[in-house]
């Protein structure tokens, strides 16, 4: 079974530490993604910032956002030192941003440059290096383009492509927009697969169920899911059994809302969280329950945050307890 068989997307400013410590609650075996690391921010000294994590998130991979060849073999060994189990190139992200920057999603216009920024990050690192891309850019529809983009890229020694089955359009569109307005193309991704058997390719956008990941998984290698995972998170705990051939997870809400709790106790201690950082992320625990609407209300009032997490806990359980109106 393809390690990438079910995996969570990075998210700028979502899939966080915290947050994959809550999504390995829900799942032991689906692969985590940081968000797009900038290669400029490890090089310049902030490495602890942006890669501390805790051991029970593996498999966890690291994304590097960057272009130069030897800032990414620099940056995929300073993730290798941290301990991740893969680094993925981000050349998916469309905004104005990351296009400043020179990477992202302009970079499928480079295929050389991005087979030069993987060669050097594969001969420096002994972990996979991947990468996440569009199915084209702007208006540009033909497949041609997204397969030899994969075939120049595979050939600098990239096994794992993670196709986001939408094209970026790099102008007149927000990162938002961009995920939603330019169509969904399922088929150019299976057309990878049947081209390039020897590669695993990982199929990302526009997935919102169980059923529809069954559907992929008999075209393609992998699913990544994002923002759904993130909303619903609950969708996971069903994973590990019924695709990664893993036991059922027999884990209640209680209990999750509980180890987290100890988890925010402890980053406290550690290094000085405050409870909201984390408890953002948690919010879509109880999403469809009754009483789901006063529970986050009580972990997202700013005015509890001088109160610790347990008290903070204690009531929103009472408040979701609380007789509804009809």
């Amino acid at each position: 079974m393809s390690p990438w068989r079910l995996s969570v997307a990075p998210m700028l400013d979502w899939s966080d530490k915290h947050c994959r410590f809550f999504h390995r609650l829900l799942t032991k075996h689906t692969r985590l993604y940081t968000e797009m690391v900038n290669t400029g921010a490890l090089l310049h000294g902030a490495e602890r910032r942006h890669l501390r994590f805790d051991a029970v998130e593996h498999p966890v991979a690291l994304q590097l956002g960057g272009s130069d060849p030897a800032d990414l073999a620099q940056s995929a060994r300073i993730g290798v030192r941290w301990g991740y189990d893969e680094i993925n190139l981000n050349c998916g992200c469309p905004s104005e941003r990351v296009q400043r920057g020179a990477f992202g999603a302009c970079l499928m216009a480079e295929p050389r440059l991005v087979a030069d920024g993987v060669k050097a990050m594969v001969d420096a690192v002994d972990v996979p290096v991947t990468v996440k891309h569009r199915i084209g850019i702007d208006r540009e529809e033909s497949y041609d383009f997204v397969r030899d983009f994969v075939g120049t890229v595979a050939e600098a020694g990239c096994g794992v492509f993670i196709v986001h089955a939408r094209n970026a359009w790099l102008q007149g569109l927000s990162p938002k927009e961009n995920r939603e307005i330019p169509p969904l193309r399922y088929e150019l991704v299976y057309q990878l697969k049947r081209d390039f058997p020897h590669l695993t390719i990982v199929l990302n956008g526009g997935v919102t169920t169980d059923e529809q990941i069954a559907t992929h998984l008999q075209h393609v290698d992998g699913v990544m899911l994002g923002r759904e995972a993130y909303h619903h998170p609950w969708m996971m705990t069903q994973w590990d059994a019924r695709f990664l051939g893993g036991a059922p997870n027999p884990i209640t809400r209680e209990a999750v809302e509980d180890e987290m709790v100890r988890y925010m106790q402890r980053e406290a201690v550690e290094d000085g969280t405050p409870w909201s950082a984390i408890a953002r992320h948690m919010l879509g625990l109880r999403h469809t329950l009754r009483g789901a609407r006063l529970w986050r209300q009580v972990w997202s009032d700013h005015k509890l945050k001088v109160l610790p997490a347990a008290d903070v806990a204690r009531r929103a359980r009472e408040a979701s307890t609380e007789v509804l109106p009809a």
